[in-house]
């Protein structure tokens, strides 16, 4: 046990994380711009600054691949043309379960058929480059609706009453009528 020049006492694991943190800060210098400023990291305890220095490493290296790419072997998907219904949700839902073992989140998926679905994951998401985080505690949440895009389609399904009275407030409209999304699905969901 060493004692600093304040007086107080510091155990092996404060020196070991003093030592973890000045590495992480010459590990991370490369990339420093202004959201490693954004936190205050003199009022952090140095244990949670390292940790948040240690994922902000960790999203600097990792590689952007194209979310089929994630997967050994590479994620693809037949035409839809070429299944029956039958194969298109089993293999629907095949995928969304791999997906989610990658921590990809599908939301937003209700208004969609299971082909209209099948085809997104197919045209939009696998071919999508993402930063591949393979040790992150995150999930990558793909929005399978963009309300800015398809106001109407969210507003009907999704918004709930107080996005309805705001939106109303903001556009100076009616929104359409809420209803029950057509294809409501039991997605996977992280546990919170």
């Amino acid at each position: 046990m060493t004692v600093p020049h304040d007086g107080q006492h510091r155990s092996a694991d404060d020196v070991d994380q003093l030592l973890l943190n000045a590495r992480l800060r010459d590990e991370i210098e490369p990339f420093i711009d202004e959201s490693l400023h954004l936190v205050n990291v003199r009022e952090m305890p140095t244990r949670m600054e390292n940790e948040y220095l240690a994922s902000m490493l960790a999203w600097e290296k990792a590689p952007v691949l194209p979310i089929g790419e994630w997967f050994e072997p590479r994620l693809e998907m037949p035409s839809p043309e070429s299944l029956s219904a039958e194969e298109l949700n089993d293999l629907l839902w095949q995928t969304i379960d791999r997906l989610f073992e990658s921590r990809i989140v599908l939301d937003f998926t209700d208004h969609l058929s299971d082909e209209a679905l099948y085809c997104l994951i197919v045209r939009d998401i696998l071919p999508s480059p993402e930063k591949k985080m393979d040790s992150s505690p995150t999930y990558l949440h793909w929005h399978c609706l963009d309300p800015g895009d398809d106001v109407e389609t969210w507003l009907r399904y999704y918004a709930s009453e107080e996005e309805r009275t705001g939106w109303t407030e903001e556009s100076g409209q009616f929104p359409p009528p809420a209803e029950p999304a057509p294809y409501v699905r039991r997605m996977p969901r992280r546990a919170r």
